[in-house]
């Protein structure tokens, strides 16, 4: 049986991992916030309407930074209309998932929402530059971050938000290359705007964080050329770029599905490869860093059909997007993260898209229980080991074919070493119906033990977790892996996620 190897060493690394590359999303869709995070009615949920069993669940797995409020409704949002008193906030149509937009939940809410889950918990800030621009921009900044004494600042007070919100990260809009966004743009359009709003909002404070929007994906006729475009205008202006991808498998072609990482590690190869050209152009000493602000393991083509089949009638809070997700897609979205943090020096912001129940890791019944997808666990394990140094893993494993990527390695790896000196090994093995042993070299890293080995697999490669069958797929400790003499051995089970901890 052929085998996987690499080796580890300490003085060859990729980069330091940034707490927000465990970020996630939550945008006012479906039913992410209304009975996903937000359920007044419900039997757990607290006097700010917050359900506390996902509470507890959002802080089990780990996120960091959260992105707000959106997404495709955030180019329609009025900021206006979700401060103050809940009950007189104006009802509006959201043209972006045709729904009725109750605005019972809104910015105090995101930020009292945001203090509860704990201090990684960062606001990052999406604003609206499809309807409108420049001065709303700065209208929401004043009235979330001014301290006092101004008109907004002041309204803020008398809403019941003393404190400033702080909030340090905003994007400047949202896929607007896209012609499905409301205020679609040029990247000419989009670059000016995008370049007048980031000159303003430094003005009144020169230390926000700000996101250009990048493509919504790597396949738009223009990527690169909208990167390219936006940057010129924007260069000294922004810190990060936008990047935003969603795999799923194509008239049955799983094999390329468990290869979805490797598009994602071209897109990020290649919006790098754009930026440090414009920054070469411009003479530009400084790095522009990307923000993967929107990923996942997404079934649109489902959702696209029965969009076209099923028009809604302006709904409250209706179920859109919610993918059950089984083993397969759990490890592909395992393979992911693996791609992520195998770029963790340029890639410092990265947002799981959604949070609650639209294609989510957590899934909620209104009235009733919440409970873990299959995909739950890679992100939980990933935030908990993945803090540290990510060494540089250069994989030599038996391959495969595949339609759309070609020959593929079977092993996706990557390695993270702690500040103790502890090292964390992530692996998935693509292959369906093999086991696939692995040797790891580890060189001069202080280890001689295996604390854990974790996999996430399952007989039947399409089990997943269900209202009805909550914990059907969790992952299971592995037997027989090793360290002696300064080499790691394991097997890793067919189509499996893996976590071998060693110390």
């Amino acid at each position: 049986m052929p085998t996987a190897r690499f080796t580890l060493d300490p003085t060859f690394t990729i980069g330091k991992v940034n707490p927000r590359l465990f970020g996630s999303f939550v945008e006012h869709l479906g039913r992410c916030v209304y009975t996903g995070i937000h359920e007044p009615t419900h039997p757990t949920a607290d006097p700010d309407g917050l359900r506390t069993d996902v509470l507890n669940l959002i802080r089990e797995l780990g996120v960091t930074t959260i992105r707000y409020p959106g997404g495709n409704f955030v180019s329609g949002y009025k900021w206006e209309d979700s401060v103050g008193p809940a009950e007189t906030r104006p009802r509006r149509l959201d043209l972006a998932w045709r729904s009725t937009e109750t605005n019972q939940f809104g910015l105090s809410e995101y930020i009292r929402f945001l203090k509860k889950l704990g201090p990684e918990a960062e606001p990052m800030m999406a604003i609206n530059l499809g309807t409108r621009g420049v001065q709303e921009a700065l209208e929401l900044q004043e009235y979330a971050n001014h301290p006092s004494g101004t008109a907004l600042s002041d309204l803020r007070i008398t809403h019941g938000d003393k404190d400033p919100f702080d909030i340090r990260m905003w994007c400047l809009g949202n896929e607007l290359d896209g012609p499905w966004q409301t205020g679609h743009k040029t990247a000419e359009e989009y670059g000016r705007i995008a370049a007048e709003t980031a000159r303003a909002m430094r003005q009144i404070d020169p230390t926000v964080e700000l996101v250009a929007c990048g493509s919504s994906g790597q396949g738009m006729p223009t990527f690169a050329e909208w990167e390219a475009t936006v940057l010129k205008e924007t260069y000294d202006l922004v810190d990060y770029i936008s990047l935003h991808a969603y795999y799923e498998p194509h008239d049955g072609d799983i094999d390329s599905f468990l290869a979805s990482a490797v598009d994602m590690e071209s897109f990020i190869e290649n919006v790098v490869a754009t930026c440090d050209h414009v920054g070469a152009k411009l003479k530009s000493k400084k790095k522009i860093n990307l923000s993967f602000d929107e990923w996942n393991v997404w079934y649109m083509s489902k959702h696209q059909e029965q969009s076209e089949t099923d028009p809604l009638d302006w709904p409250e809070a209706p179920r859109l997007l919610e993918d059950n997700y089984s083993v397969t897609d759990a490890v592909v979205f395992g393979s992911l993260l693996i791609a992520l943090l195998r770029h963790a020096d340029r890639v410092t912001v990265a947002c799981l898209a959604q949070l609650v129940n639209v294609i989510a890791p957590i899934m909620t019944e209104p009235g009733g229980p919440a409970w873990r997808q299959t995909t739950f666990f890679p992100f939980a394990q990933a935030s908990k080991y993945g803090r540290g140094e990510v060494l540089d893993v250069r994989v030599d494993a038996p391959t495969y074919v595949t339609q759309k990527y070609g020959e593929t390695p079977l092993l996706h790896a990557t390695a993270v070493r702690a500040d103790d000196g502890s090292v964390t090994v992530f692996a998935v093995n693509r292959d369906r119906t093999n086991p696939l042993p692995l040797e790891v070299a580890l060189g001069a890293l202080d280890v001689t033990r295996v604390v854990e080995h974790s996999a996430l697999a399952d007989a039947d490669p399409d089990a997943r977790n269900t209202l009805t069958d909550p914990d059907r797929v969790t992952p299971h400790s592995v037997d027989g892996t090793t360290v002696e003499d300064g080499r790691l051995t394991a097997v890793l089970e067919p189509l499996s996620w893996n976590v071998i901890r060693l110390a």
